[in-house]
């Protein structure tokens, strides 16, 4: 690893415990025609977010050229280079390694899905991008999401498919890999083990409350997960900036989610 990418990553995983907290405002394609006020009203979020002080934002090159110039050099950043569908009636990568670079960005991220015909053609967007940003010394984020496909397309949330989800990302070269938690502490620390590069969890679908997903980011911590990466269960609250501070004191400090709540002054 060159001298570049080991700053880079040491931004990211900056702080004492190792990992990473972070918050990703980049899911705008996959809602479809209607959009969470929380991604609606984004400068409010991002302002919510900073105060927060996540360990770094995920982000399109848009809301960072346009909303993000008040807090640049604040907060890591990380530049998503994807969007797409679990149906893939959206697959496209519309950003590159360069872009992020001239943007300033402390990694790129590229979202894909596997499981399915296209599984390749995913899985190729990933080693694109991987090689276009050797040139550089610049860290790539896989988010990577195994589907299955009764009852229409959707993510799997099995052991067996979110092992190899990682194992995929992991042949293609990728620096850190983000992936959903599988919902078994024993068998997600299992396939952690079996990693060689940082493996973070996905934040998820939106919880019935908070504490639902504090306990599961605890549980993702327990396993030995290096971090999480947050959307909907940070940014679908009011009181982000709280939201922000609890999740860090369940991922770096190992509070519960009913000490987290409480310190942060969540109820």
């Amino acid at each position: 690893m060159g001298i570049g990418k080991r700053i880079r990553l040491n931004r990211l995983f900056s702080h004492p415990s190792g990992r990473l907290c972070s918050v990703a405002v980049d899911h705008f394609i996959g809602y479809g025609e209607g959009i969470p006020d929380g991604l609606r009203r984004v400068r409010r979020t991002l302002a919510a977010l900073v105060e927060g002080a996540p360990d770094a934002v995920t982000m399109h090159r848009g809301i960072v050229t346009s909303a993000w110039e008040p807090y640049a050099g604040r907060v890591p950043w990380i530049l998503q280079s994807t969007i797409g569908r679990v149906d893939d009636s959206a697959c496209e990568r519309f950003a590159e390694p360069e872009d992020a670079v001239l943007l300033g960005a402390d990694a790129i991220a590229v979202a894909v899905f596997v499981r399915g015909s296209t599984e390749g053609q995913h899985l190729r967007m990933v080693v694109d991008c991987v090689r276009a940003a050797a040139r550089f010394d610049l860290p790539v984020i896989t988010h990577i999401y195994p589907r299955v496909f009764r009852d229409g397309p959707r993510v799997s949330f099995a052991p067996e498919d979110i092992a190899w989800a990682v194992r995929c990302a992991l042949e293609c070269g990728t620096d850190v890999i983000k992936v959903p938690y599988c919902n078994d502490v024993k068998a997600y620390a299992e396939i952690v083990a079996e990693c060689t590069v940082p493996v973070v969890a996905a934040g998820g679908p939106k919880t019935d409350t908070l504490a639902a997903a504090l306990k599961m980011f605890a549980d993702v911590v327990a396993a030995g997960a290096r971090g999480v990466t947050v959307g909907r269960n940070v940014w679908g609250h009011e009181r982000v900036a709280d939201v922000v501070r609890a999740v860090k004191m369940v991922v770096h400090d190992g509070r519960s989610a009913a000490e987290a709540m409480a310190a942060a002054g969540l109820r």
